[in-house]
């Protein structure tokens, strides 16, 4: 398979001599100067979306070492291993197989068993659908985590494919506040609970199941009305069962919580969207599966983005990645984003449990544009750190067949000037504003007192601040599920190379085991034992 890390190949030395030499100084301007063919050479199309690297700090001697790095690292065997079953999650003992879960039936590793857990839940999906039968009008998903980021994210991407009259909410939080204020406008006859956590036991799902449940009950239902009112996605079926829920769909210990909505958690998904377009979702999902899987290293996009991801974070020495989607319905997607890397890749050892002498996953961070650019670009532009930035757009909307006429017209104006802004954006990081243009330039609201020498160091922009652009043509949900594949494979590779686990998450459980260890001290006042600031916090909330 190669060498177990990236730093043990013999072009990680490389690597770092040539960015000594002229990685750590290019320029993307010149770089676009002296190549004419600059964005056909790094441009990518993948399935579903176009990928448009050539703002980015990397040229063709770059690009050949890390491939080589990926090669040495056995990046092929390792996708491969994943693809086929192998228990690549090490810490756990067990298989990855959220592409499974979207592949065509007879097409993938327990197939048999994925396509009767689809069909089984779409089948219900429909049902509650069908409003002038199930008479719901109001479903609320209790889930946290992956049980709740990826449903959360993709219904709010896919309004457009949404059915009026049935509306999604999502509860995540244990904050009380999250679910008290869905609860205030529903009513208890119309309303649908979806309970999503793999073991039934997760605390906040719980806390907020029975709370709605208690609500329920309140409202004038009887004990007998929550096997209709709640639904559980869970293998725990026997506590399902305890809380008096009759409908439990299951998955498999092979499906990781953030690789989840593909599976059975997607249920509010299906709900929202009904089984066909929930089909074309996991179908776009395995395009890019596909891709993946079968497409040389030099033009895969995933590979390609995650190489990119190698040399920003452990040599340029980038900390953080900014994801700008220009289309409001992604503005979920940096949250998103957060969970899938840095719960994924924020590890500090390698497979063998030794300490990593190198940096892991950046942070994630981002806001829908154009709302980006009136909060943090400032930054972006004229800040003393560098982040790469990522720009998702979408080229042609789809507002819903209720947008009619001058409405309809009105609004596909405002999504060109939303596609000249993308476009904008990313050409101001790449071109910036030197000293001299800047002393030239007269600003409106510029003070008339100031030195214009020193009102051009104000106004001048660095520039050569590195961008990926990612094209769709129609956020869809199949060019959706592509782009979260993208992401999810992206993150694989990361991983591979950097020689760390990227599907367990330890760093989550200490809290956890914490806070239930704190959580009667709140009730008794005990604070023996405690470290002085846990103590003396707990003093004053008491």
């Amino acid at each position: 398979m190669g060498v177990s890390r990236c730093d043990q190949s013999p072009h990680w030395a490389l690597l770092q001599a040539h960015f000594n030499a002229s990685g750590r100084d290019f320029d993307v301007r010149q770089a676009f100067a002296t190549e004419a063919d600059r964005f056909a050479q790094w441009s990518v199309a993948a399935p579903e979306l176009f990928l448009d690297l050539s703002k980015n700090r990397i040229d063709a001697p770059t690009l050949d070492l890390l491939l080589q790095l990926a090669r040495d690292c056995g990046l092929e065997s390792q996708r491969d291993a994943l693809l086929a079953g192998a228990p690549v999650n090490l810490t756990e003992g067990r298989a990855v197989l959220h592409t499974a879960l979207r592949a065509p039936a007879g097409a993938g590793l327990h197939s048999e068993a994925v396509q009767a857990s689809l069909s089984a839940m779409l089948a219900y999906a429909e049902s509650v659908r069908d409003t002038a039968r199930s008479g719901i009008t109001d479903v609320v998903h209790i889930g946290i985590g992956g049980s709740d980021l990826g449903p959360a994210m993709v219904v709010g991407a896919l309004q457009a494919y949404t059915q009026p009259g049935l509306r999604l909410h999502f509860v995540s939080n244990v904050d009380g506040h999250d679910l008290a204020g869905v609860l205030r406008d529903l009513q208890a006859p119309t309303t649908l609970f979806v309970v999503a956590s793999k073991t039934f036991t997760t605390q906040e799902t719980l806390a907020n199941a029975l709370s709605a449940k208690a609500w329920f009950l309140a409202a004038g239902m009887r004990q007998a009305d929550v096997a209709r009112h709640f639904v559980a996605t869970s293998s725990n079926t026997a506590a399902a069962a305890a809380f008096g829920i009759e409908t439990t769909f299951g998955f498999w210990d092979w499906v990781g919580g953030r690789y989840s909505l593909w599976s059975v958690i997607g249920l509010p998904i299906a709900i929202a969207i009904g089984a066909e377009n929930f089909r074309s979702l996991l179908a776009g999902a395995h395009a890019m599966d596909e891709h993946f899987a079968h497409t040389p290293l030099a033009r895969n996009a995933p590979v390609l983005l995650g190489l990119l991801d190698v040399w920003y974070r452990n040599f340029h020495g980038f900390t953080s990645r900014s994801v700008a989607p220009y289309h409001q319905g992604l503005k979920r997607l940096p949250a998103y984003l957060q969970q899938l890397e840095m719960e994924s890749n924020g590890k500090r050892v390698d497979l063998q449990g030794q300490v990593l002498p190198y940096a892991t996953s950046p942070v994630v961070w981002g806001e829908a544009g154009s709302n980006g650019q009136h909060a943090y670009f400032q930054m972006l532009h004229q800040g003393t750190d560098v982040i790469p930035v990522e720009f998702i757009a979408v080229k042609k909307p789809n507002f819903g067949p209720h947008v009619q006429g001058e409405l309809a017209r009105g609004l596909a104006d405002q999504h060109q000037k939303l596609l000249a802004n993308c476009l904008a954006q990313s050409q101001a990081l790449m071109q910036g504003k030197s000293y001299e243009e800047a002393l030239t330039e007269q600003a409106p609201t510029a003070s008339k007192t100031l030195a214009p020498e020193v009102l051009a160091r104000h106004r001048s922009f660095p520039g050569n601040r590195p961008s990926t652009t990612m094209l769709l043509d129609a956020l869809s949900p199949r060019s959706l599920g592509a782009l979260i594949a993208l992401y999810e494979h992206r993150v694989f590779v990361c991983g591979a190379l950097w020689g760390i686990n990227s599907f367990d998450q330890w760093g989550v459980e200490l809290g956890k085991a914490l806070c239930n260890k704190l959580l009667p001290r709140l009730s008794n006042g005990d604070a023996g034992g405690l470290d002085g600031s846990t103590a003396g916090l707990l003093q004053k909330i008491l």
